[in-house]
């Protein structure tokens, strides 16, 4: 069993990243507009007066008489970054940019605010434009670099983000936030020793984070050593115990070295966490199930199947229960739903099978136990797999349909 979790609190989490840039849109123009009957002049210092309204109004006046002028497009730009209208600020840079290329700091500009709209891949492409025409070592190079990867990162380009973010996070020794962005852009892209690597500089940092530890026991169960994983998650349980889907995290480790009675436990502290959080509800039942006490898990699993009917194990479940239980056409029902969630689980073919084997439906069974021998038994599912969109929706996650499940 491996393990990955993907722990995405914010939804935009590259702006606030860049936020700790502390970079602001500011306008460089060359010299001061002609004035137009003073409009060029009323425009500027309308603008230094915070008066945006009339400063907008004043430099479109302006336009009319002087339609070729980039100072003034610039300014406009400007005046819409100002009120956080990214979107809106970006054409008018662009206008800026095609009639005065040389502009000091537009094209700086235009790539923030592409940046900050969302426009990730042309605020990337503008930074590497940006970054040809910057010293290696300087600031502002640093600066772009750093955008750079947190472009990648919010782009979901994690393999592209992680030489940026190295750079970012070797020259600056103390950040723990961009070590974290790297750490999880190393997991997505498949980079376990990389993970390994940033967790002991966050180590050395004497910062205690239990996304740190967590991201640590992902890496470590990728790498197929689920023991040092559940110490990486227990670890992050004394760091954080309110964490997010921490006990989630430790108990499903434990859950699938068939720890039992220690894995109830966290999944039952993930439930007092989140109460929603169905996936807890459906693993703790299948434990109660495997500890000898049926009796506590079809309120758990009905429960979820409320909350996110498309867990396949909470139907397999059930379809165990009630076969057991001689309610034959409950537990049939449950067992086909599972079917036609995960239609290449084994796990739900040999159950069918025996379910159809012991109603004399021998045909049927036959099928069944024919497709069990056709498909080979899957890997379990990774607890990254597992977590993954509950993380991105921010609400218990659906199962994975592809994932196998206990029998």
């Amino acid at each position: 069993m491996t393990m990955e979790m993907f722990v995405k609190r914010l939804a935009q989490p590259w702006m606030v990243l860049a936020a700790m840039l502390a970079i602001e849109s500011a306008v460089c123009p060359g010299q001061a507009p002609a004035p137009a009957a003073n409009l060029g002049d009323t425009a500027y210092a309308l603008e230094q007066q915070g008066k945006n309204a009339e400063a907008e109004a004043a430099w479109r006046e302006f336009l009319k008489v002087h339609p070729s002028s980039a100072d003034a497009y610039a300014h406009l730009g400007l005046l819409e970054a100002r009120q956080e209208h990214y979107k809106e600020a970006a054409p008018l840079y662009r206008k800026a940019l095609a009639l005065n290329p040389a502009m000091p700091g537009l094209r700086l500009n235009l790539g923030l605010a592409l940046f900050k709209s969302g426009a990730l891949q042309e605020a990337v492409q503008t930074f590497t434009i940006l970054l040809k025409s910057e010293p290696p070592s300087s600031a502002e190079a640093l600066r772009l670099i750093t955008l750079t990867g947190l472009a990648y990162y919010g782009l979901g380009e994690y393999a592209a983000a992680v030489p940026y973010l190295k750079r970012a996070t070797d020259a600056d020794k103390q950040n723990l936030p961009f070590r974290l962005a790297l750490a999880h852009s190393c997991l997505w892209s498949k980079q376990y020793q990389c993970v390994l690597d940033v967790y002991h500089e966050i180590l050395t940092l004497n910062a205690e984070s239990a996304e740190a530890d967590m991201l640590a026991g992902e890496a470590l169960d990728e790498m197929k050593d689920p023991a040092g994983a559940a110490q990486q998650f227990r670890a992050a349980v004394k760091a954080d115990p309110r964490e997010p889907n921490v006990h989630f995290g430790l108990a499903y480790l434990l859950w699938g070295m068939m720890q039992y009675d220690e894995a109830a436990k966290e999944f039952q502290a993930e439930l007092a966490n989140n109460p929603d959080n169905a996936q807890a509800m459906v693993y703790l039942a299948d434990t109660d199930m495997k500890l000898s006490r049926p009796e506590a898990a079809p309120p758990l699993l009905e429960k979820a199947i409320r909350i996110n009917p498309q867990i396949e194990l909470a139907h397999l479940d059930l379809g165990i229960l009630w076969s057991d239980a001689g309610r034959k056409v409950d537990a049939l029902r449950e067992l086909k739903i599972a079917e036609k969630i995960s239609p290449n689980d084994q796990n739900v073919h040999w159950r069918l099978g025996r379910f159809y084997q012991a109603a004399g439906r021998r045909d049927e069974a036959k099928v069944e136990f024919d497709k069990t021998r056709r498909l080979q038994k899957a890997e379990d599912a990774t607890v990254f797999k597992k977590l993954h969109e509950a993380q991105e929706k921010g609400k218990p996650a659906a199962e994975n349909p592809d994932a196998p499940l206990s029998q």
